[in-house]
């Protein structure tokens, strides 16, 4: 009998190539359908709906069998509530990350293997190599590349996992999706937060966390403008600001955010503020290689699709700092630093620290 694989459809293109590919590799396909998110966005609509609608045409092309399962109950309190508490921290978390573990990984893997699956995968741009030990690697499209959302999954969670599109350029997909008529080949990626969706980012997130007017000041404490809500706002932020002209006629730039005065600090131009030597993440996970107490030479990622830099690694104890070998810009506390050793992604943390860049550096 062939083996049987149980793949998350989204009702995206990815996801349904993925599905034909391991079905022209002889497994035995049943696709499964995640719903995280019950709410409706701006205009009424429930775009798990659409994205389900979708699912079943991909299916009956395909000649599948599919389910879909609520797991919005999980993914609010596995995810969306420390979502929100990161938010009120004045901190920049991303829900993406854990959903994979907690929801894609967990929730998802448990389910398929009441489905009798051997093997779960997903539509992700990333690749595993099985052997004595299971590595998560890197996609070949670097632009596409997803390990970094990947970056708190478990080893024993993707022993049993297949990424189809690994070796696969964008593309690539979009062309073996039309010439399979597959219905869904033309399709528009889904951006942002799935929750949001369509949604004004500012008046959802106004309905979890009480949202006060407050100064914009220099990294002086000149007042030069008024905000809507700090947690508004992301390191390194240039547009909607609102502040205009003044000083040295240059743009102005978020650096940091007090949420206890109720402040957004900002600079002007491209000054040596916006960037960071260093970073610390106090509870780093390890996917399957952990490196070695002491000083390692890495490579590092700070958010999504940001080429890899090289750095120094210094592990003591579950803490590790990353010392960049260029300076940083715009590093975000909440977000995750991700380390690889060349195409093996080694795992990641939360960021809880940076070093501002010395003057020498």
């Amino acid at each position: 009998m062939s083996e049987r694989v149980v793949v998350g459809l989204s009702g995206g293109v990815d996801s349904a190539v993925a599905a034909l590919l391991l079905k022209e590799q002889g497994y035995e396909v049943v696709g499964l359908f995640l719903r995280n998110w019950k709410e409706e966005d701006e205009c009424g609509r429930c775009t798990a709906d659409e994205d389900y609608a979708d699912v079943r045409r991909v299916a009956d092309k395909l000649g599948i069998d599919y389910y879909a399962e609520d797991f919005s109950e999980e993914y609010y309190s596995r995810v969306f509530a420390g979502f929100v508490e990161e938010y009120k921290r004045g901190r920049t978390p991303n829900p993406d990350v854990l959903c994979n573990r907690e929801i894609k990984f967990e929730a998802f893997a448990s389910f398929a293997k009441g489905l009798n699956a051997d093997y779960v995968a997903t539509g992700h741009y990333a690749a595993v190599s099985h052997g004595e030990r299971h590595r998560l690697l890197r996609a070949r499209d670097d632009n596409k590349d997803q390990t970094y959302f990947l970056n708190q999954v478990t080893e024993a969670q993707i022993a049993h996992a297949l990424f189809p599109l690994g070796d696969l350029e964008k593309g690539e997909v979009r062309r073996i999706a039309k010439a399979a008529g597959l219905p869904v080949w033309e399709k528009k990626d889904s951006t942002g937060i799935c929750f949001i969706g369509e949604r004004n980012f500012r008046a959802f997130l106004s309905g979890y966390i009480p949202m006060q007017e407050g100064e914009i000041v220099t990294t002086d404490g000149v007042v030069v403008g008024k905000h809507e809500g700090v947690f508004y706002y992301t390191i390194g932020q240039r547009k909607g600001l609102g502040v205009g002209g003044g000083g040295n006629g240059e743009p102005w730039f978020v650096v940091a955010k007090d949420v206890r005065a109720n402040r957004l600090i900002v600079t002007q131009g491209e000054t040596e503020l916006l960037y960071s030597s260093a970073l610390t993440v106090p509870t780093f996970h390890f996917i399957a290689d952990r490196l070695p107490q002491g000083r390692s030479e890495v490579l590092a990622c700070v958010r999504h699709r940001q080429p890899l830099q090289r750095a120094t690694a210094t592990v003591a104890g579950d803490e590790v700092t990353v010392e960049f070998d260029k300076p940083q810009r715009a590093i975000a506390e909440g977000q995750y630093c991700v380390l690889y050793d060349d195409r093996v992604c080694l795992g990641g943390g939360v960021i809880e620290s940076k070093r501002p860049v010395r003057k020498e550096e």
